[in-house]
């Protein structure tokens, strides 16, 4: 009788621990990556996934003035991706109505246009009541260069360090291709 109490005590200690470290793992998740979003296929993606890289988040479209930007993110991606950049592309409507494609359309135009193998996710709203939850968190953020507020249009930027904290934010004009985000890409990629 008394192995058997002993053994429950066990288990117990155990599953009690093992619980307390399960907690302590999600909580340990950074708030910007604590976020499941699904791709254009419609798979689930935990973004604390990519706990540990630099992550460049932008919301994107295909039938807007900026659309050319497909083509030095995609850049990015090629350059960086090996040393732990991810570029994650959120497509959105909500400007011009310049998103309006279905996922499979929206596959084919980045990749047939600009050879996009970066991860692109489900349209989303960025703004207003229905806007997903990473961009409410994203938008409430005190960033440089640009500061907390509304998505302004299409190819906005937010950068993530390997810490998980968002270390900029960049407006649409401002191509990634541009010194001031890759000086503050490889910045962060030096962190190790």
């Amino acid at each position: 009788m008394k192995s058997c109490l002993r053994l429950l005590v066990a288990i117990s200690v155990v599953s009690i621990a093992t619980s307390a470290f399960a907690e302590r793992k999600e909580s340990s998740v950074p708030a910007a990556l604590a976020f499941k979003m699904k791709t254009l296929s419609g798979k689930e993606i935990n973004l604390a996934d990519y706990q540990g890289q630099v992550v460049l988040i932008v919301n994107v479209a295909s039938k807007c003035g900026l659309t050319p930007q497909y083509e030095p993110l995609q850049a990015l991606h090629e350059k960086y991706a090996d040393q732990g950049l991810a570029v994650l592309g959120f497509p959105c409507n909500q400007f011009g109505k310049q998103e309006p494609g279905s996922a499979d359309e929206i596959r084919e135009f980045c990749s047939t246009n600009y050879g996009v193998k970066f991860k692109l996710f489900s349209k989303v709203d960025v703004n207003g009541p229905e806007a997903c939850e990473l961009y409410k968190h994203l938008t409430a953020l005190e960033t440089e260069p640009q500061g907390p507020g509304k998505i302004s249009w299409n190819f906005e930027k937010f950068l993530i360090g390997r810490n998980g904290e968002v270390v900029a934010r960049f407006s649409p004009r401002t191509r990634p291709d541009d010194a001031a985000v890759i000086a503050a890409i490889e910045k962060e990629l030096a962190q190790k």
